[in-house]
């Protein structure tokens, strides 16, 4: 699958025909060729609709779903084990209309995973996400916990 990371538009191009994010009005709008920057955006229609008529709170969780182990695995080319270890939502309004979620990679937060794993050790970095309205309101912010490592073949002396 390194083949994928070598072009963020094939990314993106896979991740707005993949069926979850398809089937829940979810869809990649940017990506960066650095994968430093995503813009997620998530329809308004009836499908993604609660009893209140509002954004459905697990699409809004969804749109955050994979955005940055991807991220991650893109900058780094592959060469870390990444994945989603855990994540909570805190709904602050309801969402109405169509939503937006902008994720990026800082220099800082970088900087730390190559820190921490250097020796092949495991690492848990926290990211945080709001996901606004088309006002630019926050509707939610979200926490997401990943785990990170690096590959046993890309790791120094081992």
């Amino acid at each position: 699958m390194e083949w994928l990371f070598r072009r963020a538009s094939l990314v993106r191009h896979a991740l707005n025909w993949w069926p979850p994010f398809r089937g829940a009005g979810i869809k990649i709008e940017a990506l960066s060729d650095d994968y430093r920057y995503c813009r997620v955006v998530l329809k308004a229609r009836w499908s993604t609709r609660n009893a209140n008529r509002t954004q459905f709170g697990g699409s809004m969780f969804a749109m955050t779903d994979p955005i940055y182990p991807l991220m991650l695995m893109g900058y780094f080319k592959n060469h870390y084990y990444v994945w989603d270890k855990s994540g909570d939502i805190d709904y602050i309004k309801p969402g109405k209309g169509p939503l937006v979620a902008e994720f990026t990679l800082s220099d800082s937060a970088l900087a730390a995973i190559v820190a921490a794993t250097e020796g092949g050790d495991k690492h848990f970095p926290e990211f945080s996400v709001s996901i606004q309205d088309g006002k630019g309101e926050v509707v939610a912010k979200v926490r997401r916990t990943l785990y990170v490592r690096k590959r046993r073949e890309h790791r120094g002396g081992a």
